[in-house]
């Protein structure tokens, strides 16, 4: 492997030991962010909060520019601009005044093993004592319920008590993904959430997902972020998907058979025993994760 720490430039003049923050927060995308769930979030973050840049990653070794065309600007006889895409580390400051670190930018389409290590040293270098991912998976659950997530850790201690909804299954790897299983190889603590996206809300913006990503994020990381804003947006995003919906008597139905199954799951759930309650309708853990292999399988197809 070339040497990682080629793949990434400083581009500050303090010295690295008087930046120091404990917690990153990954926003890689990957192969699905269902609700557009970690951009929405991010792009809130870097937006609400003062940040600088730390370090940039040499994207031209990282990503396939044919398979994500950049956008170029064609003026009248001649391009003028061309759309480079960045990888960038910021250093953000929270609320009352905490610093930590953000990682944004396209997933690269090579050298995952060695983005890894880069990161590795750069969490080693800058002090970091958690690393966070918090992205958008498809889920069959309706708009109309309260949106759930699904943890997962290098340490069983870093989430708690946790009712897992899968089983096992298999899924398409990411960058974010194998940053954290090789992080915590090396016994760096690192975890994620994966926000319940309605299945029928995929491919769209849903940014009362983004709410509760920044929720997660929060609770983990004790940090202090502003949220009104976002929450002001999901209300609006929400109510254009109720229009939405409502004008497609189809997507009505839908949804109002996702809100039964949600509701008896939630009753079952909430008794002293399964037996009192018929279990036969209810999706196993295993029969989610078919259904969630099926998704996946569905968006390789396409792409």
């Amino acid at each position: 492997m070339q040497d990682p720490s080629e793949l990434y430039t400083i581009e500050t003049d303090t010295p690295l030991g008087d930046l120091h923050a404990s917690v990153l927060l990954v926003s890689l995308g990957g192969f699905v962010d269902a609700g557009q769930t970690q951009r929405l979030m991010t792009e809130h973050i870097l937006a609400t909060l003062p940040h600088t840049v730390v370090a940039s990653f040499d994207v031209d070794q990282l990503i396939d520019y044919r398979g994500r065309r950049p956008v170029m600007m064609f003026d009248r006889d001649r391009w003028s601009s061309f759309a480079d895409p960045s990888l960038l580390l910021y250093r953000v400051i929270d609320a009352d005044g905490e610093p930590f670190l953000v990682l944004s930018g396209p997933e690269p389409d090579y050298q995952w093993e060695r983005v890894a290590q880069a990161i590795h040293q750069l969490v080693g270098t800058l002090g970091v004592a958690l690393t966070v991912s918090i992205h958008g998976i498809p889920m069959a659950v309706p708009h109309t319920r309260p949106i759930g997530r699904t943890a997962h850790a290098t340490s069983s201690r870093l989430i708690g008590e946790h009712d897992p909804l899968f089983g096992a299954l298999q899924v398409p790897g990411s960058a974010s993904s194998l940053l954290e299983l090789r992080l915590g190889e090396s016994g760096h603590d690192a975890l994620g959430f994966a926000i319940h996206v309605p299945h029928y809300l995929a491919q769209a913006q849903f940014t009362d997902a983004a709410v509760v990503g920044l929720e997660c994020f929060v609770s983990v990381s004790g940090l202090n972020i502003p949220a009104d804003e976002l929450v002001a947006a999901a209300g609006l995003n929400r109510s254009e998907i109720t229009q939405e919906i409502a004008g497609s008597e189809e997507v009505t139905h839908v949804v109002e058979a996702l809100e039964r199954q949600y509701d008896t799951y939630i009753e079952g759930r909430g008794r002293p025993s399964l037996l009192s309650t018929d279990i036969r309708d209810l999706p196993t853990a295993d029969e989610i994760g078919a259904e969630f292999e099926k998704f996946l399988r569905a968006q390789t197809e396409e792409g």
